[in-house]
């Protein structure tokens, strides 16, 4: 792991979140979960972190599998060339956010699930508690907290969207399963077993159907160009693989028909990437040759 080590000492911690920037700035996981059950794992790759914008990925796969292709009438699929927060772009398109995995997309997601099983927050836990094999995974309250005093930002892009009548539950329940679910604590390890179901297809741990196999292709090609925030471009340049990011340093990672990774380290870039899980990811599909092109 050459290239993680050549990335220590780069990036910060998330402080816009207080009880993120605590986060071990040093520590390193990553996990590997084949499609036949194998797991495997160096560093910190069995430690709890905060989730973050990687719960995205679930709380979407959850909705097409509640609610079919019915979200993409309020949220697009194109990549957003703004950051992950951004209030102009949503202004210019009347309320209809650009991807599901930037904020005002995730918060529109967020209140279909909530529509769909009445507790979109508690519907993502279970999820990654069952495929996981996890069944402490949960919300850390400390860090949903600190979201929700310093989340000023997600309130005016929740209220401008429910302004365009695009959001179906009162902007404060919206916000609130936004905030638990982002502030879900789970390891390399759980996330790795989680996303699972997109390298089988659609297929669940048990061997059930969350998804149509073109629906999980649908999901990929969508991690693909807008999973990385404003760096997608860049993370497909480098890694070659579908994945999803989150500013608690954790990003997941498909390899369709193979296996799914997550790799986590707290110090992120200028655009919210973890620099090491980049650096990790980067370094085992040029060492593998495993990638989708």
């Amino acid at each position: 792991m050459a290239a993680v080590h050549r990335t220590a000492g780069q990036g910060h911690v998330a402080d816009y979140i207080p009880a993120l920037a605590t986060a071990d700035p040093n520590a390193f996981g990553m996990a590997l979960a084949t499609v036949d059950g194998e797991v495997h794992g160096v560093g910190d790759w069995e430690r709890p972190f905060s989730i973050q914008s990687v719960s995205k990925l679930f709380s979407l796969a959850l909705v097409l599998a509640h609610g079919g292709d019915a979200i993409w009438r309020g949220v697009g699929r194109e990549p957003s060339g703004n950051p992950f927060n951004s209030l102009v772009q949503l202004e210019k398109e009347h309320g209809i956010p650009r991807n599901p995995f930037i904020n005002a997309g995730a918060l529109v997601v967020t209140d279909r699930l909530q529509s769909l099983t009445g507790d979109a927050a508690g519907a993502v836990r279970d999820f990654l508690r069952t495929e996981s094999g996890n069944p402490l995974l949960a919300t850390d309250p400390a860090v949903a907290a600190s979201e929700a005093a310093h989340g000023h930002r997600n309130a005016a892009l929740a209220h401008f969207i429910a302004a365009h009548g695009n959001l179906e539950n009162p902007v404060e329940t919206v916000l609130d399963r936004y905030y638990a679910h982002c502030s879900i604590a789970a390891s390399c390890r759980d996330l790795a077993l989680a996303g699972r179901f997109l390298a089988r297809h659609g297929l669940r741990a048990d061997g059930s159907r969350l998804m149509t196999g073109s629906e999980a292709k649908r999901v990929n090609a969508v991690l693909l160009t807008c999973g990385a925030y404003d760096a997608a471009g860049e993370f497909a340049y480098r890694v070659g693989l579908p994945g999803k990011s989150g500013v608690g340093g954790g990003i997941v990672a498909i390899l369709p028909g193979r296996a799914t990774l997550c790799a986590w380290g707290p110090r992120l870039d200028a655009v919210g990437n973890s620099v090491a899980a980049v650096a990790a990811l980067d370094a085992f599909t040029t060492a593998t040759g495993w990638s989708v092109f």
